[in-house]
C-alpha cells in the first residue's frame, strides 16, 4: 500500500519519531499508519532495553496535590535537552497523575506505559525512577517545594493545625530540606552502624594526635561524644539550624510555631527527592 507525505506527517505528529524512521515504519507496514505506530513503539522499547545501562543523570521532579493527597515523582533521562523538552515535561506530569491515582509509592506498569512515547521520540534511557504519594491527615498542614532547576523536591506534613502560620512553616521546612539535603530526618533514623563507624574514625584521628592522645580517657570520651553529637546535628533534619532562623533547630522552631498557634505540633511524613540520589 502506498503512502503520502501527509501520512508521514501524521505519523510524526502522533509518535514524535524522526521523518526517516516514520518513512521506514510506513514502508514496513505497507502504508498502514496504525501498524507503523506499533512498529515505532516496538522499536523504541527494544532500543530502550539496550540503553538501560546508560547513565540517566538528568530529568525532573514533579509534585502535584489533589484533595488530601500529594504526590511526587522523579523521571530521569540522559540529557538536559530532553529534560527541558515540553513533551518530556508532559510525560513527567502524566507520571505524577498516575501516582496520585494509585495512592501509593509503587512505580508500576502504568508509569512504564506513560513514558513509552518518549522512548520512541528521544531514544534515551528514560524511566520513572521513584514515586511517593502521601495522605494528608485531618488537622494537618502540608508544604511542597520543587527547586527552580526541577532537580530537588520536598513534601513536609505538619500535624496538629491548619493555621496559616503552620502552612508557612511547612513550606519553609521544604525550602530547608532542598537547601541542606539532610541524610536523615531524626536521630532515630541514623543507623547505629554509621555512628559506630564514625566513632572509630574520630577515635583514630584523636589517637594519631600526640597532644590529644595524652589526655585522660574520660576527657577523650567526652570529646568523642561531642563530635558524634555534632555529626548527628549536621546530618539530621530536625537537629539542624532552621533555614529561616539559625538560632534555633528545626525541632525547636516546630515548638515555637506550635505555641504561637496554640497547638501541639508534630512532623508527619517527610519526603525529599534529589535527582539521582
Amino acid at each position: 500500500m502506498a503512502f503520502t507525505a501527509a501520512d508521514v506527517k501524521t505519523l510524526r505528529e502522533s509518535t514524535g519519531a524522526g521523518m526517516l524512521d516514520c518513512k521506514k515504519a510506513l514502508q514496513d507496514a505497507n502504508g498502514d499508519i496504525a501498524e507503523a505506530e506499533k512498529i515505532l513503539k516496538e522499536k523504541g522499547l527494544a532500543a530502550m532495553a539496550k540503553r538501560t545501562d546508560r547513565a540517566a543523570g538528568e530529568g525532573r521532579i514533579v509534585i502535584k496535590q489533589e484533595g488530601n493527597k500529594v504526590a511526587m515523582v522523579e523521571v530521569v533521562c540522559e540529557t538536559d535537552f530532553v529534560a527541558n523538552n515540553p513533551d518530556f515535561i508532559q510525560i513527567a506530569e502524566n507520571a505524577v497523575e498516575i501516582t496520585l491515582k494509585n495512592g501509593n509509592d509503587e512505580v508500576n506498569d502504568a508509569h512504564k506505559a506513560a513514558i513509552e512515547p518518549a522512548l520512541v521520540k528521544f531514544r534515551e534511557n528514560i524511566s520513572v525512577r521513584r514515586a511517593a504519594c502521601l495522605t494528608i491527615p485531618e488537622n494537618a498542614s502540608v508544604g511542597t517545594y520543587v527547586h527552580s532547576d526541577n532537580k530537588t523536591g520536598a513534601i513536609v506534613i505538619v500535624e496538629g493545625s491548619t493555621a496559616d502560620e503552620v502552612k508557612t512553616f511547612a513550606k519553609d521546612c521544604c525550602l530547608h530540606l532542598a537547601a541542606f539535603t539532610p541524610s536523615y530526618i531524626t536521630k532515630a533514623d541514623v543507623p547505629q552502624s554509621y555512628i559506630d563507624e564514625q566513632k572509630e574514625i574520630f577515635a583514630a584521628q584523636m589517637n594519631a594526635d600526640e597532644k590529644m592522645a595524652s589526655k585522660p580517657q574520660n576527657v577523650k570520651d567526652g570529646i568523642l561524644q561531642g563530635k558524634i553529637n555534632k555529626l548527628v546535628a549536621e546530618s539530621c533534619f530536625v537537629e539542624q539550624a532552621f533555614v529561616k532562623d539559625d538560632k534555633v533547630s528545626v525541632e525547636k522552631k516546630l515548638e515555637e510555631v506550635g505555641k504561637s498557634v496554640g497547638a501541639k505540633l508534630s512532623f508527619g511524613k517527610i519526603v525529599l527527592f534529589v535527582l539521582g540520589k
